[in-house]
């Protein structure tokens, strides 16, 4: 399996034409004694976010187009702290222009199964996927494109029944 790199599957926002979505699935995006605006967070220390900038701009060129970017973010309650840490910073994100929703793990539809090995995804105009691959402990390993139709169709469905059954960020309280 080849994997693109974090810089590479960002490249992709460069040529959607109309929507990109996220599932997230994982309660813990961090690696534990990584020295990362994350670890300041926990410690009640001053946090830097300058490290979403170029993210962020990225997400507000693309919505000024009149592009949609859209997440689902699955989560296990009671929370991680590292889904709090998420949530608190879900505000930059929004002001940027992504649409968040939040779906409690035991709110799932029923008879819900996760496509391409229930890891995370990034779909692009409906025909592209970016499956997210990470490493035991919590590291990014790359992203796997697929543009298989019957796999690219799975996660359209998927897509579309947890975009419905999930909570507006507004609306979603830890």
């Amino acid at each position: 399996m080849e994997l693109i790199s974090s810089a590479e599957r960002n490249q992709l926002f460069e040529s959607f034409a109309q929507d990109a979505f996220h599932l997230e699935l994982r309660d813990d995006y961090s690696v534990p004694d990584e020295d990362s605006p994350f670890t300041n967070w926990l410690r009640g220390e001053t946090v830097d976010y300058s490290y979403m900038e170029s993210w962020t701009r990225l997400i507000r060129r693309v919505t000024r187009q009149g592009k949609t970017v859209r997440r689902v973010r699955v989560v296990t309650e009671p929370h991680t702290s590292y889904i709090q840490w998420e949530y608190a910073t879900t505000a930059l994100n929004e002001e940027a222009g992504e649409e968040i929703r939040w779906l409690p793990r035991h709110h799932l539809p029923e008879g819900v199964a996760f496509p391409v090995g229930g890891n995370d995804w990034w779909l692009y105009d409906d025909r592209l996927l970016a499956v997210g691959h990470f490493a035991s402990d919590g590291r990014v390993l790359g992203s796997e494109l697929i543009e298989d139709p019957d796999t690219v169709a799975e996660c359209v469905r998927l897509r579309d029944l947890l975009w419905s059954a999930a909570i507006p960020h507004s609306e979603y309280k830890l």
